[in-house]
């Protein structure tokens, strides 16, 4: 895994590359993005990276949201290419005539795209999980965005920033992150804007680390999870908590403040809190330097706990059962 992250800016060359000539006639109305797990990331991603003009759903379940039409631009996304859920939503579209493009490293969802003759995007199994091809899966949505006319050289601005990614210069503030929250439970927020960023690093807190993890958003959080505060000492004492504010010195500065004022009651509350300043030049960058921090600290903190950070054994055996 620590190659992985080393190697990770490099994802985003391949993955635009695998996507160079992939794109379907629109125009469309909406943009759906089928994946669950590793795969739903660079939906999630989407989000808060570009600036689309039409609605954008990530679908995180069996067959087609109600608003996929002949009209949409449909995105199916498994890594592996054997997700059911993945499968049902490609194979509805398929069979309803949708607008459909398959994005994998080959499997079943391969076959399919190929059966039909239908435009699929294959990117390297070489990164062991999904959740660890980020880049590729994002970078190649990016270009079959920009190749379908819905963004405009978007996948340019990714190839930029990853010349400016340096995970190696990352790799001691998530060592020393991932030291504070040994035996502690990490409650990561962040502004409405890097949401995804707080999503994607409870997910790695989760599969990378193997404990739990949890993630809000301001000002949403203010107006309920805040209150949970009021009890926190009494949980303290069988579960400690480490909340961790991702904080971009360019969020509304009515955010910035209710992040502080977040910061001061979960002292006065009793737990342990810590600010964290995203670095970068652009928004993009700064979304991608912090998942770099986050990839580090929760890899250190699974060495900690004796984990190996890249199997997820407990989900291989719930598909077994399933």
């Amino acid at each position: 895994m620590k190659q992985i992250i080393l190697n990770f800016p490099q994802q985003f060359a391949i993955g635009a590359k695998a996507a160079e000539d992939i794109k379907l006639a629109g125009p469309f109305d909406n943009i759906i993005i089928c994946g669950v797990g590793g795969s739903a990331l660079p939906g999630t991603l989407l989000l808060d990276i570009a600036d689309v003009s039409i609605p954008v759903l990530v679908h995180r379940d069996y067959g087609l949201p109600k608003i996929a039409s002949e009209k949409s631009l449909i995105i199916c996304i498994s890594f592996s290419g054997n997700t059911e859920e993945t499968l049902s939503a490609y194979e509805e579209a398929v069979s309803k005539g949708y607008p459909v493009i398959a994005l994998s490293t080959g499997g079943k969802l391969e076959e399919l795209a190929k059966q039909n003759n239908l435009p699929v995007v294959i990117v390297p199994n070489d990164c062991l999980q999904p959740r660890f091809g980020t880049g590729y899966l994002a970078s190649s949505v990016i270009k079959i965005l920009d190749n379908c006319k819905i963004t405009d050289n978007l996948s340019q601005e990714i190839l930029e920033i990853a010349d400016n990614l340096k995970p190696e210069n990352l790799e001691a503030r998530g060592k020393t992150l991932g030291e504070k929250l040994l035996n502690k439970v990490p409650v990561v927020y962040s502004s409405n804007q890097y949401k995804s960023v707080s999503l994607i690093w409870k997910i790695k807190f989760n599969e990378n680390s193997k404990i739990m993890a949890f993630w809000n958003f301001f000002p949403e959080l203010n107006h309920n999870e805040m209150v949970g505060l009021t009890n926190i000492k009494s949980q303290i004492a069988n579960c400690k908590y480490y909340f961790i504010i991702l904080r971009d010195n360019q969020d509304d500065p009515r955010i910035i403040k209710r992040m502080e004022i977040t910061a001061n009651l979960i002292k006065e509350s009793g737990g342990e809190v810590e600010i964290i300043e995203m670095q970068g030049a652009t928004k993009i960058e700064k979304i991608f330097n912090a998942l770099l921090l986050g990839d580090w600290a929760s890899y250190y903190l699974a060495l900690s706990y004796g984990q190996d950070p890249v199997p997820v054994a407990i989900v291989e055996k719930f598909k077994k059962q399933l």
